[in-house]
């Protein structure tokens, strides 16, 4: 059996991966490119990575038509509307605490990902939230970040895992949404009540509170 061995040093850790690669220690920028413009308006995905003041994490996906995920409001600023969800505000409520954020944008199909580092915000209202209203909704909120660093991200991790690959898809693997949601928690709705909450009627809802 073997022994577990931490790494507990940047000294440590840099021995057993090796130098970065030139390339790689040099692709961190500190505001957008034209390509990265390019990136955001065809990202219908992100996630949203952040920390409260105690170190405890949150990372949450954001979704919206490509197009209207990202607002760019200059080089080195950007937004990220909030629609109806949950209401926990768990990656919310750490910006109010720490308002370090990463952000991780995703093009179905494209290996690459655009990684932002940045610091974060809430804003309940501002200028640019007309143009973020999707079919007929403004934002609720607003997540806005000022760029630190932004670099495109190598496609390694998505070839390996063939994430794109229909062929390699089993969504049938697992119950349904609604069976988890009864095995995990002491929900007082029944599978059948569940199962219609999350059926056709909750794609409807996406915009509506």
């Amino acid at each position: 059996m073997f022994e577990r061995t931490e790494i507990t040093s940047a000294d440590e850790l840099r021995a057993l991966l090796g130098e970065v690669m030139p390339r790689a220690a040099a692709k961190e920028r500190p505001r957008l490119h034209a390509r990265d413009r390019e990136w955001l308006a065809a990202s219908p995905f992100c996630l949203v990575a952040t920390s409260d003041a105690d170190g405890n994490c949150d990372v949450s996906p954001k979704g919206d038509p490509a197009g209207r995920l990202a607002h760019v409001l200059d080089d080195h600023t950007i937004a990220i509307a909030e629609r109806p969800g949950n209401r926990r505000a768990d990656g919310y409520m750490n910006v109010l605490s720490n308002p370090h954020a990463g952000l991780l944008f995703l093009i179905p199909g494209r290996n690459e990902t655009l990684r932002i580092n940045g610091r974060a915000r809430l804003l309940r209202d501002a200028p640019y939230f007309d143009a973020m209203v999707v079919k007929g909704h403004r934002p609720l909120l607003a997540l806005e970040v000022e760029i630190e660093t932004i670099f495109f991200h190598c496609a390694k991790s998505f070839l390996r895992s063939e994430l794109w690959k229909p062929e390699t898809w089993d969504p049938g693997a697992l119950p349904s949404h609604a069976r988890i949601t009864k095995d995990v928690m002491a929900t007082p709705e029944t599978v059948e009540e569940l199962e219609a909450y999350y059926g056709e009627s909750y794609a409807q809802r996406l915009y509506k509170s």
